[in-house]
């Protein structure tokens, strides 16, 4: 009998990128010495695991005309969470991949425990650690008060027999927490390693496909927020979300970076409470809260992030620069972005901040990504450079072009809408935002130029 041959290669321990030999800057994420040899196994295909895997094995697949193929959407079941359904799209898709990362503490064992026992009333789900013992487990699941009777857990880090009990108990979810210490046996690598993460997750999601099993994978991040392994694994999987705090440690922010079957960039957000992980039903609250006493540089500004909208307050400060260059720093937006509405200020707008020092704040540690932001920015810069408090009432939103014109933005009359369900009585936003129809309690100012913006407040 032939000997199989172990097959070898170089590695990126950033992206995984792998390469015939050696080299100094990785060619697709322009790392530096992150390639590594590691072995990738035997060239010989991995053998059947043992017990009874003929259904996970399967057959040739059969060839299908596209016409033929069923369009209908997968019927979705719910988590029990409003909150976490929102991030998903919906709920759970049968035979979906998700992973969920986060660092320590964040709370991912704990919304997935909290959703497994309550999946676990309608529906077989297994609980898979290879972390944590099953008694530390069971002591937090008793703390929490959740329902444990039906929820059935297993120790292992192996995939192949991970798979063998699934095959038996036939459940309808599996968490794998993590995916960092799970092993298959044919890869010559160790736990955690490139080579590990990228075979126990395409084994795992495999298996998934197939049964129309929903796989929740817990993933680790590195310190600068980047899910560790390889980058195989985000196009693996259907679904990444990431579970991260806010600058109040009470409230968790999950967020939805990749969805094969609903919004990107969705937002849901959670309260630690000491009986886990609670929904926020009305999470602009938590971004509003102002102090009583009116100050310069501050406004509020409605986001939209996925499928709703989201009032934040937009902080800023600008005083006078002891240094030759002055200071552009910001906390929760883009710096270039600051920069750039900086020039539009002195050039449309005539406020010279040339040699001033600008600091701009997110308040609750929300990253703004959209361009709706640029209005409340520079009328919190101007307040603060005036010393002049914006009315707390107010709200302003829009995007400013290169040429001081006010841009419209996507949902304008529903972020209007929630504005006005908060109290807020004023609004400064673009002219083809102002809903044709009056909106009950609040006055809606349409600008077309930075010099209207400024002349309104």
């Amino acid at each position: 009998m032939a000997k199989s041959k172990s097959r070898k290669a170089f590695v990126c321990s950033e992206c995984g990128s792998e390469s015939s030999k050696w080299q100094g800057q990785c060619p697709d994420c322009k790392a530096w010495n992150t390639f590594k040899e590691i072995n990738l196994g035997s060239s010989r295909p991995h053998a059947t695991p043992a017990g009874n895997l003929s259904g996970f094995a399967g057959s040739l697949a059969a060839v299908q005309a596209l016409s033929e193929v069923s369009a209908e959407e997968a019927p979705r079941f719910s988590s029990g969470y409003s909150e976490l359904d929102r991030v998903l799209g919906g709920g759970f898709v049968p035979g979906s991949a998700v992973l969920i990362g986060g660092h320590p503490g964040a709370g991912k064992s704990t919304i997935l425990l909290q959703t497994l026992c309550h999946v676990a009333s309608n529906m077989n789900a297994l609980y898979v650690s290879g972390e944590e013992s099953l008694q530390q487990i069971a002591a937090r699941a008793r703390r929490l008060g959740l329902p444990t009777d039906r929820l059935k857990m297993l120790a292992e880090t192996s995939a192949e027999r991970i798979i063998q009990v699934a095959e038996q108990e036939k459940p309808g979810i599996i968490v794998i927490d993590s995916i960092q210490v799970m092993y298959m046996e044919g890869v010559d690598s160790a736990p955690g390693g490139v080579a590990q993460v990228r075979e126990s997750a395409a084994f795992l999601t495999r298996f998934a496909k197939q049964t129309g099993t929903v796989l929740l994978i817990v993933g680790h991040v590195t310190k600068d927020n980047s899910l560790a392994g390889p980058m195989t694994l985000s196009h693996i999987i259907d679904t990444q979300l990431m579970l991260g705090n806010t600058d109040d440690s009470r409230f968790r922010i999950m967020r939805a970076t990749k969805n094969r079957f609903g919004q990107v960039n969705e937002l849901g957000i959670f309260a630690m409470t000491e009986r886990g992980l609670k929904e926020v039903k009305n999470p602009s609250a938590i971004f509003l809260s102002r102090g009583e006493e009116t100050t310069s540089g501050s406004i509020i500004n409605v986001l939209w992030e996925g499928t709703r909208p989201l009032l934040v307050e937009i902080q800023a400060l600008v005083v006078e620069s002891q240094l030759g260059n002055p200071r552009r720093v910001t906390v929760g937006m883009d710096q270039n972005r600051l920069a750039m509405l900086l020039a539009v200020l002195t050039r449309h707008g005539g406020i010279f901040t040339s040699d001033q020092d600008v600091f701009l704040n997110v308040v609750g540690g929300v990253r703004i990504t959209e361009t709706s932001a640029d209005l409340a920015g520079l009328l919190a810069i101007v307040s603060s450079l005036r010393d002049n408090p914006l009315p707390q009432d107010m709200i302003a939103f829009g995007e400013v072009g290169l040429a001081g014109e006010i841009r419209p933005v996507a949902n304008g009359q529903e972020r209007l809408i929630e504005a006005a369900k908060h109290g807020f009585k004023k609004a400064i936003v673009p002219v083809a935002n102002k809903p044709r129809k009056d909106i009950p309690g609040i006055q809606v100012i349409g600008v077309t130029k930075l010099s209207d913006a400024l002349d309104a407040i």
